[in-house]
């Protein structure tokens, strides 16, 4: 079962058990990956509903950061909450050690040899078949480490 079929799955669910908040953010979620697929122009796959729920999770931890520093409990704790719903259905990442193995083989595969040359190399990170598993923020650090 995908990603996108297990979100539809617990809309239903949540939405049998009355849970509303879940419901609300299981549902905010399914017409992301929906506008996502539209403005792409492509079908709903793994990829894109991982993409979508990365973009969701970092767009409400930034949020939350602000209301910390703008004193707001209240919106910290609905943002927590929503954070809590939505992280379920992000994959485990890679740890350090199989990452950075995995930008040293890419470096080498791409012959990368200077920071001028990071585009190639993130652009061959996300052909990956483990692009799904990886943070690129991390990513990018670790290749801009790896090269002159």
């Amino acid at each position: 079962m995908t990603t996108y079929e297990t979100l539809r799955a617990d809309i239903i669910t949540a939405m049998k058990a009355r849970d509303t908040a879940t419901a609300t953010a299981l549902r905010t979620m399914d017409a992301a990956i929906q506008r996502a697929a539209m403005d792409s122009s492509k079908p709903i796959d793994e990829a894109l509903a991982i993409a979508t729920f990365r973009k969701a999770v970092k767009n409400l931890t930034d949020a939350r950061n602000e209301f910390e520093k703008g004193g707001r409990a209240d919106l910290v704790a609905a943002n927590n909450a929503e954070l809590a719903i939505l992280e379920k259905y992000l994959p485990k990442g890679l740890d350090a050690a199989k990452l950075e193995a995995l930008v040293a083989e890419v470096i080498a595969a791409t012959g990368a040899t200077s920071k001028k040359e990071m585009g190639k190399v993130i652009g061959a990170l996300k052909q990956r078949p483990e692009a799904g598993l990886l943070d690129f923020g991390a990513a990018s650090k670790l290749v801009q480490a790896k090269l002159p």
